[in-house]
């Protein structure tokens, strides 16, 4: 597992994250983070689903990409924080659960004890609002496939819906699936802010071993395309 880094320091509330080393500092922390707490159930996981090799992973070693071109330009939402996500090609809907620094400067994971529920690092932007908002999820625990299991598995133009606070429904569609090394994971690109309005999933990947955790992290990139 990579060794301690000093905490970052959080944006202010209600702002999408600045570009800069802090964010950089942070996404490592939460992937280490998310590691440690998830790869506990792995061995156990693999043993139900049949398989030594985990969860899916992206079909191919390059990233699998819509142009973000092609994409309708939706203007970004208001800040407000989500409630429920679904991913209707996964079958996943799952309620969504705040979560911020720990006193150690890592970033809280969902209640390994639920593994129907989504993380949304609620210092960052909202879903739907101008920035990258970040969810992330456990692949598995102790009882089984948990709900992002088959993240790994979408694909390029896939429908990923968050319903928010305000009663609005944000709705992404998928332009990337990959999976980075744990070690090599390009912070700066994934959770670059734009213009617009972008959505991160993140949840562990790759092979498991008892001593290491998983050896990678799938991340899906979606942007929103709609409201309802």
């Amino acid at each position: 597992m990579p060794g301690p880094l000093p905490p970052p320091v959080p944006p202010p509330a209600h702002r999408a994250p600045r570009h800069g080393i802090w964010f950089a500092l942070l996404c490592v922390l939460l992937l280490g983070v998310f590691l440690l707490r998830t790869g506990s159930g792995a061995a156990d996981t693999a043993a139900k689903a049949g398989s030594s090799d985990g969860p899916p992973r992206p079909a191919a070693s390059a990233a699998r990409a819509e142009p973000v071109a092609r994409m309708p330009a939706v203007a970004p939402l208001p800040h407000s924080p989500p409630r429920r996500i679904a991913v209707p090609a996964l079958r996943v809907s799952a309620p969504v659960t705040a979560v911020r620094l720990a006193s150690d400067g890592s970033i809280e994971a969902p209640p390994v004890d639920d593994g129907n529920l989504a993380g949304w690092y609620a210092d960052a932007a909202s879903p739907g609002g101008r920035g990258t908002s970040v969810v992330v999820g456990h692949v598995d625990t102790r009882s089984g496939p948990a709900v992002f299991y088959r993240l790994g598995s979408l694909t390029p133009g896939s429908r990923v819906e968050v319903l928010r606070a305000d009663g609005r429904t944000a709705l992404f569609t998928v332009h990337a699936v990959e999976a980075f090394p744990r070690d090599d994971f390009p912070a700066d690109r994934v959770y670059r802010d734009g213009p617009g309005a972008e959505l991160r999933l993140i949840t562990c990947g790759g092979r498991y071993s008892a001593g290491a955790g998983y050896e990678e992290n799938v991340v899906v990139s979606a942007r929103l395309t709609g409201v309802r």
